[in-house]
């Protein structure tokens, strides 16, 4: 069976912002190999990827956690500790050094990839017992003791306080920061000395916020007004509204979890109908905001979906801004197959779309092109026999198009009569076999 991969070299490469077209790779998981070496893991694969086309990376929290070396950053407790201060019995985070991680961006900027980081302000952990008179009993609120000497923080500083008894939402029983007070806002954005100011200062170029029900947009707003970048929130809900507000009212893009769900209930269930209602009723984001949407099959928190190859082919050829996961790239699926899909984003998935046809395991969409990107046709097929539909297609008209990833087993090329009508054929989702479930096609000769 002919794959086809298509990649480009560093040289070629160029820094695009997954707003901006580029794919973004989400470069963990939970509980990824403890002692201090995930950075110069991460570090060692930037030139494959940056070949494959990936042009963002997302790193986990970077800063020491409660739980020291076995921390994966989202129990902060020390904010300016990126590895380098002996607290919580470890100098290293779990991932590695400051200076690995300085390693780390500048080879990513070295093969033109932007580097983002996970951003944990809802809350901290780890600190000391103290008297807190707003609930007349002792809490862990004592961050006085912190290495770095900066940040230092009391009760005074989280929920409840003189100001409010709580704010949007809390997390695990960790105390939860009061964005409200003047002290947290200089020293987790709002100045030269802030947590985000430290982060620019080792090179990352944008942010991915974690949990961002737990305090008001205005406060990403305003982070990005000091600072800047690409930025994401993990919202996470199927409510479109909801995500919709806090997108209105934090000026950053957000994670599509009602498109997520809805391709686990279409590809896992065979009821693609599910998906294509939801798309057609405004009901997943990619359907009613596409460029702030961030879409993804698979992350550090859920993994649900267990037939990815037809997940990925969607979120790499429809709109949205994709995202790839570690471990399906690197561990569980087939590198070649995602690599040719990347480069099908990259190069040919642009424009709006149409749906051309669908049933329960069939799906044909229409991508119309955009800029210097010409569009394509994705045929998605569930079924466990090879599908062939003809399908009216008029943005291809009388032109000859060919299939870009392989997957029909060879070299194919179709005429589009003039009409807009052509005959084209999908694999049987079967990839135990090596048959992946889909076909991709635009005009021949490109690449």
């Amino acid at each position: 069976m002919l794959l086809i991969v298509l990649s480009f070299t560093a040289e070629q490469a160029i820094a695009l912002s997954p707003e901006e077209g580029g794919v973004m790779m989400q470069a963990f998981y939970w509980d990824v190999p403890e002692g201090g070496i995930w950075y110069d893991t991460i570090r060692a694969k930037i030139p494959d990827w940056a070949a494959a086309g990936i042009t963002s990376i997302w790193l986990p929290p970077p800063s020491k956690g409660m739980s020291g070396g076995y921390s994966m950053g989202y129990d902060p407790y020390d904010y300016f500790d990126l590895g380098e201060y002996y607290q919580m019995g470890t100098v290293e985070t779990r991932f590695g050094s400051k200076q690995e991680l300085i390693d780390l961006i500048n080879t990513a900027h070295s093969y033109g990839l932007e580097v983002y980081a996970d951003i944990v302000i809802n809350h901290r952990a780890g600190g000391d017992l103290e008297w807190n008179p707003f609930v007349n009993d002792y809490t862990w609120t004592d961050f006085s003791k912190v290495a770095s000497g900066k940040y230092t923080a009391n009760y005074l500083d989280f929920h409840p306080n003189e100001l409010h008894a709580s704010d949007a939402g809390a997390f695990g029983g960790y105390p939860d920061i009061c964005h409200d007070k003047s002290w947290d806002q200089y020293w987790l954005w709002a100045s030269s000395e802030s947590y985000a100011a430290y982060l620019k200062s080792v090179g990352f170029d944008g942010w991915r916020f974690d949990y961002v029900k737990g305090y008001d947009p205005w406060v990403v707003k305003d982070w990005l007004s000091w600072w800047g970048g690409y930025a994401v929130g993990e919202y996470w809900d199927t409510n479109v509204n909801l995500v919709l507000d806090w997108i209105r009212g934090s000026g950053a893009n957000a994670f599509d979890f009602a498109l997520y769900y809805k391709m686990d209930e279409a590809f896992d269930n065979t009821n693609i109908p599910a998906l294509v209602s939801a798309i057609q009723n405004g009901q997943v984001l990619v359907a009613v905001d596409p460029f702030d949407a961030v879409t993804f099959v698979a992350n550090h928190d859920t993994d649900i979906i267990w037939n990815k190859y037809p997940a990925y082919a969607f979120i790499l050829t429809y709109e949205g801004q994709p995202t790839i996961f570690y471990r399906d790239y690197e561990e569980w699926l087939n590198k070649d197959r995602l690599t040719n899909l990347i480069w099908i984003h990259n190069n040919l998935a642009g424009g709006t779309t149409e749906i051309v046809y669908y049933d329960s395991d069939e799906l044909i969409f229409v991508r119309n092109g955009y800029g210097s990107k010409p569009g394509l046709i994705t045929y998605i097929n569930l079924g466990s026999g090879w599908a062939g539909r003809w399908v009216y297609v008029p943005k291809f008209a009388g032109s000859t198009i060919h299939e870009y990833t392989g997957n029909l087993g060879g070299w194919v090329d179709k005429w589009v009569d003039s009409n807009g009508w052509v005959y084209l054929e999908a694999p049987p989702h079967d990839p135990a076999n090596g048959y992946y479930g889909y076909s991709v096609w635009s005009y021949a000769g490109i690449g």
